[in-house]
């Protein structure tokens, strides 16, 4: 195993003062905690609802690369592939309280949902109001060991900028929560694995295939995914992903925006020829692709792979993904 690194120990903790010292002007580190949070003056001065996520590290830029103006309040960083810890979570709900309330933004594994949970409850007890929503939009499972359901993967950016983009703009806690859901209802993901990552604690990949073989439906922390299958040309995994992703709306009606999403090792060449064997299928479909991202937005560490989301809008969502956003990775 090759990774630059210090102390495994310390991974997660040198992570967050790394990105905050590179940062200074923009977020701040909240004491005894891996909690990043604004400091601009559009969040000090305001009174929007602040929005939280976070997770286990490992998945960078997620959380901490959407923590700004027009995304996240703050987030939460754990350590490699587990959950933060509810003090430290109930403090980033305490600091992005403006008195309008805390959206919480979680992705659907059982110790992030339960974490939350309790940080929520603590919250309460300050009388702070909360609401939280649970992204799942994986369609790989429908279940796995880690999760109530189905898994929490790169939708969760779209969610993310969606709900910051609304809270930007005024939108109230009942009203945002209710965005939030309806955005996740909309939005399917499904990944695929060349290769497995390396936690570095464990130091070895986290599961194995040959040369020739690839991993349909693989998860952000090395789940197996549905199939494994001969390594194929790119246009034909992008029509197993678009295929089966259209498949679950069932409807090709409307607008969409689709998400490529690089899982760790994939270098931004293939996932340039995946985007455009993704857009010609879709267009092949007639569906009408009203915006696109591509880049490693949701790692699974050093994972070799790339993941497809497709989100079906409604209202202004169009305008919400489009609209500015301060942070480090959108």
């Amino acid at each position: 195993m090759k990774k630059i690194i210090n102390n495994v120990e310390n991974i997660a903790a040198e992570m967050v003062s790394g990105f905050v010292k590179t940062n200074p002007a923009k977020f701040k580190q909240l004491p005894e905690t891996l909690a990043v949070a604004r400091v601009d003056d559009d969040f000090v001065n305001g009174t929007n609802v602040g929005i939280v996520s976070g997770g286990g590290s490992g998945h960078e830029p997620l959380h901490l690369g959407y923590v700004g103006k027009g995304m996240l309040s703050a987030a939460i960083a754990g350590q490699v592939n587990t959950s933060p810890t509810p003090d430290q979570i109930y403090k980033a709900i305490k600091y992005a309280d403006k008195g309008k309330g805390v959206l919480l933004i979680v992705k659907n594994y059982a110790g992030d949902v339960m974490n939350f949970d309790m940080a929520k409850e603590l919250a309460e007890f300050d009388d702070i109001t909360v609401k939280t929503i649970i992204v799942n939009d994986d369609i790989s499972v429908e279940d796995a060991e880690d999760t109530q359901g189905k898994r929490g993967v790169a939708g969760t950016v779209l969610v993310e900028k969606i709900c910051g983009a609304a809270a930007q703009n005024g939108m109230d806690l009942n009203s945002l929560a209710e965005l939030g859901q309806k955005v996740i209802d909309n939005t399917k993901t499904i990944g695929l694995a060349l290769s497995a990552a390396t936690v570095p604690a464990v130091g070895h990949p986290g599961f194995k295939l040959a040369e020739d073989e690839m991993e349909y439906g693989v998860g952000i922390h090395n789940e197996r995914g549905y199939a494994t299958e001969k390594l194929a040309p790119s246009a034909v995994i992008a029509n197993e992903l678009v295929n089966r992703i259209m498949k679950a709306f069932g409807s090709t009606n409307g607008e969409f925006a689709i998400l490529v999403n690089g899982l760790g090792a994939t270098p931004l060449m293939e996932q340039y020829i995946f985007a455009n064997d993704v857009v010609n299928k879709l267009n092949e479909l007639n569906i009408k692709i009203s915006f696109a991202k591509v880049g490693n937005m949701v790692t699974a560490i050093d994972m070799h792979g790339i993941s497809l989301t497709i989100t079906k809008l409604e209202n202004d969502w169009k305008s919400y993904l489009r609209q500015d956003a301060q942070t480090v990775a959108w």
